[in-house]
């Protein structure tokens, strides 16, 4: 469950609520400073969400997330939204992957085929990348955080029990 409350309110009690937001234990949120009516959540099975404050609920009532994205394949660990392009967003999980995304990537109908039928692994079998996916960090064990340097656009910093590591790559 996801409950924002509004200290300012006299009422006491929660200003939006998302009841079964995700499938699995919450772990993990974080606010977009640059669309503050933007906030990500983490959850123990792995995906992702996106939730836009202003499209809190559907014409029934029910709370839907702006995105989802299911990639990784255990808890999500960490979450944060790039201080300088409100459309990137950096995920860590307990699989030892830090993913980039990029929100802002919507393909038409040809070219969602293009990209579909680009992504084949290993003996011809197709796996579903999704567009938004920009970058995969491997290499470290047991990620527990990640931050962007608040000093040098695009740079990740992540700690984890193999150590930590500081990276940039080209796409942002």
């Amino acid at each position: 469950t996801i409950k924002i409350w509004d200290v300012r309110a006299k009422a006491r009690r929660f200003a939006l609520d998302v009841p079964g937001a995700h499938d699995s234990d919450i772990n993990v949120i974080s606010w977009n400073r640059k669309s503050r009516y933007l906030l990500a959540s983490g959850g123990d099975n792995g995906d992702f969400k996106v939730w836009d404050m202003r499209k809190w609920a559907d014409a029934s009532g029910r709370s839907t997330p702006a995105a989802e994205f299911r990639w990784h394949k255990k808890a999500v660990t960490s979450i944060e939204w790039c201080p300088t392009d409100e459309s990137v967003l950096a995920v860590a999980g307990a699989d030892d992957q830090i993913t980039l995304w990029d929100l802002a990537v919507e393909l038409d109908a040809e070219e969602e085929a293009r990209h579909r039928d680009a992504m084949v692994g290993p003996g011809g079998s197709k796996r579903d990348v999704p567009a938004q996916l920009l970058f995969i960090h491997q290499g470290q064990t047991h990620i527990k955080e990640l931050h962007w340097h608040p000093q040098i656009p695009g740079v990740l910093g992540s700690t984890a029990a193999s150590g930590f590591n500081f990276f940039k790559t080209i796409s942002v």
